[in-house]
């Protein structure tokens, strides 16, 4: 999981070069990173590594910052909850004043606030919440102009919702797991479960989710050895006492 994080495989050898060497910095390589975060928008690909270059670039050369950029990078972080690469990319965001070579207002103040709330929601592990906030007719404009040219992104957030599920549960009832999904018909919840290779209940109300090392509890038997020098030193202690 770490080693995917720091390379992921599908990151390419200019890029490579790009995030590991000191050309990191060279802001005339700004336009190769946003090309290679429109890919990752394009073919749901993630390279967190290459995205926090962006941002320390947008730090250090402030007339390079376009807060499109900014917004996609966030809204793929928050696909990889609970990891925090959301909460990185947030610390290399300065306070600026408004950007005057910007034809239109900056939308990241605005938008800002609502995807740190979407993030919360998520870490806290409250996905209805999540679907309810996200679906909101307050939240249009950041579903048409944003999160519907980030490809796979709801199946993204359904990813951490299975990542916590799966690490919490052994059984789950399928309405509630709906509701985490966000997958009200029953056909797609069945669908969904299929491609996971969990099973269901003979009543099909029931989800089985095959053991593994989160989700298994183990008893764990401490024992002390104390010997009877030191059991009597412990008693004449507690009797001076």
């Amino acid at each position: 999981m770490a080693a995917s994080w720091i390379t992921p495989p599908t990151r390419t050898e200019l890029i490579e070069n790009l995030v590991s060497g000191v050309d990191r910095y060279n802001p005339s390589n700004v336009g190769i990173l946003e090309d290679y975060l429109y890919h990752q928008i394009r073919s749901q690909e993630y390279d967190c590594l290459a995205n926090l270059a962006i941002l320390k670039l947008y730090q250090f050369n402030p007339d390079l910052y376009n807060p499109d950029v900014v917004i996609n990078i966030l809204i793929k972080a928050l696909g990889a909850s609970p990891l925090p690469d959301f909460n990185l990319c947030i610390s290399l965001l300065d306070e600026r004043p408004p950007n005057a070579s910007l034809d239109e207002p900056d939308p990241l103040p605005v938008l800002l606030p609502v995807l740190h709330g979407l993030h919360h929601l998520l870490y806290r592990c409250r996905f209805p919440a999540f679907w309810r906030a996200y679906r909101s007719d307050q939240l249009e404009s950041l579903r048409d102009n944003y999160t519907v040219e980030c490809a796979g992104f709801e199946d993204s957030i359904r990813e951490v919702v299975i990542r916590a599920v799966k690490s919490t549960f052994t059984r789950i009832g399928t309405d509630r797991l709906g509701l985490y999904l966000d997958l009200d018909s029953p056909e797609e919840l069945k669908s969904y479960i299929d491609k996971l290779g969990w099973t269901l209940n003979s009543e099909g109300t029931v989800v089985n989710i095959p053991a593994n090392l989160d989700n298994q509890i183990e008893a764990v038997v401490v024992q002390e050895s104390i010997k009877l020098p030191q059991l009597t030193k412990v008693i004449a202690q507690a009797a001076r006492s």
